[in-house]
């Protein structure tokens, strides 16, 4: 057990401290009338005129240089991310953003590009995009493919209303999509609004598909099969064949959620096991940056006769646009989609190579069993299928002393980790999904496993202790109930 050092249960040895500055307050509240940012001499000769002047804005903090400058340096050191430490999220692939991508995105004449340039003037862009594109294609082992959705969930929704139009070009109008319980949990509501009656499908004892169940529900009516491969547990669908074949005799296609591609590139392509419609997460697999709203990439790859429909404009081999496209569902995206995530991901592919990119894919998966192996007994593991590049264990030890997944993860940040991804997937009670990637190492893996088997150990001994959790937060536990009923989204000054 964890020897508690101080009034603060936080655990000694652990790397988690209290921070130096546990209250900032904000700019409006440390405001006073006078003070300016900068401090410059009185012109000498006449002013500019300023056409694109902001005009002042009414009651906005006044301060001095340091104190804006020191106020977000703290704040800044708040932050827990990848750059920081372990970001152990499982389906999530928080892997490191590489400094290369960065440099080569900011390349002139890449970084500074306008989207309203014409096709003329942007030939060096368009080819950067036919060779990410012809990259991502020989590692899905698809035939075609667009770089235009913003985001995974977009690319689903791309994907699935590629394959309502091409059932349609065929005649064949069907309302159905299967869901397994074991997949993304984004795709029902994809489904959904592509205008499909969404009906999920059962896992096996194994937490895979189960084929008797898919053989009875893979009717006339069902357009496709939304498959995670690997799924939301980590576990690859080894009758991955068998599910095509029988998607396909019956009509239907076979959709997969690219997500978790890093435990597949460079080992097997989607496109060889039978996958019709896939979307890739560039932030996931490519390791650029997460989208928080912003920077998101969600290509969205698909075998022939699905190419037709793709949206337009479409980059060709020659690298120009193609805006001809009659049978095209039509943009999903303003302009082609955001070129800075392809200048990065293009940039990681070619700096790791072929070799690099196996190697990537071959440490993820070692990571993530390592900690497996290193957690069995301490943690439930609902399956005993062989993990991929996550495993997923259950809280059903802890909760038997009151303690739940959520209190786990809290008390983890006071060993100094971010938690892991809490109570999801669905399909087992209590989840705790865990996501290593390749880019964490032994030594803080063996960190990061220490923690998990401490707070094992005070669920056992000392419940109480991780169910009051964290200790070493600027804030404490807050009440999430209250929090997602009664949210207070701004500031209000006090009367």
């Amino acid at each position: 057990m964890a020897e508690i050092n101080d009034n603060l249960s936080q655990p000694a040895g652990t790397r988690a401290s209290r921070h130096l500055v546990q209250n900032e307050d904000l700019l409006f509240e440390v405001s006073s009338p006078g003070k300016r940012g900068y401090q410059l001499p009185d012109l000498d000769v006449p002013a500019a005129p300023l056409t694109a002047a902001r005009a002042d804005i009414p009651d906005f903090p006044e301060l001095s240089e340091l104190e804006v400058v020191r106020h977000y340096t703290r704040l800044s050191t708040w932050n827990y991310g990848v750059d920081t430490g372990i970001y152990p999220l499982g389906s999530c692939t928080m892997k490191y953003n590489a400094r290369v991508n960065e440099h080569v995105t900011r390349i002139e004449g890449l970084g500074d590009g306008h989207p309203l340039q014409p096709e003329s003037l942007s030939r060096g862009a368009l080819r950067i995009m036919r060779l990410l594109s012809d990259y991502l294609l020989e590692i899905t082992g698809m035939d075609a493919i667009t770089l235009q959705p913003a985001a995974g969930a977009q690319g689903e929704l791309t994907g699935i209303l590629l394959v309502r139009s091409a059932l349609a070009a065929r005649g064949d109008r069907r309302r159905k999509v299967l869901i397994p319980d074991s997949a993304h949990g984004t795709n029902p509501a994809t489904a959904a609004i592509a205008g499909y009656q969404v009906e999920n499908l059962k896992s096996n004892p194994d937490g895979t598909v189960d084929m008797s169940s898919l053989d009875r529900q893979m009717t006339g009516d069902v357009a496709a099969l939304m498959l995670t491969n690997p799924n939301t547990l980590g576990i690859f669908e080894e009758d991955i064949h068998r599910i095509a074949d029988l998607v396909h005799e019956r009509g239907g296609m076979l959709y997969m959620d690219g997500a978790n591609m890093n435990a597949l590139v460079g080992r097997a392509r989607p496109g060889d096991f039978g996958v019709d419609v896939m979307h890739l997460n560039l932030h996931k697999t490519f390791s650029t940056p997460h989208g928080g709203g912003g920077p998101g990439a969600g290509p969205v790859a698909v075998k022939r006769e699905l190419e037709p429909f793709l949206p337009i404009p479409v980059l060709t081999q020659k690298a120009t646009l193609d805006y001809d496209r009659p049978q095209s569902i039509g943009r999903v995206r303003a302009f082609y989609g955001n070129f800075g995530m392809f200048t990065r991901a293009l940039a990681y592919i070619m700096a790791n190579g072929s070799d690099g990119l196996k190697q990537t894919t071959e440490d993820a998966v070692l990571n993530a069993n390592y900690i497996r192996k290193k957690l069995e007994g301490h943690y439930t593991l609902p399956f005993a299928t062989p993990s991929m590049h996550e495993v997923v264990f259950s809280d059903a030890q802890q909760a038997q002393h009151g303690v739940h997944t959520g209190d786990i993860a809290k008390r983890l940040i006071d060993y100094g980790f971010h938690p892991y991804t809490v109570s999801f997937p669905l399909v087992v009670r209590g989840a705790l999904m865990i996501e290593p990637t390749e880019s964490a190492n032994r030594q803080e893996m063996d960190e990061f496993i220490a923690a998990l088997r401490a707070i094992a150990e005070e669920a056992r001994t000392q419940p109480e202790l991780v169910t009051g959790a964290p200790y070493t937060t600027k804030i404490r536990r807050l009440d999430e109930v209250a929090a997602a009923r009664q949210p207070v989204l701004r500031w209000k000054p006090k009367s």
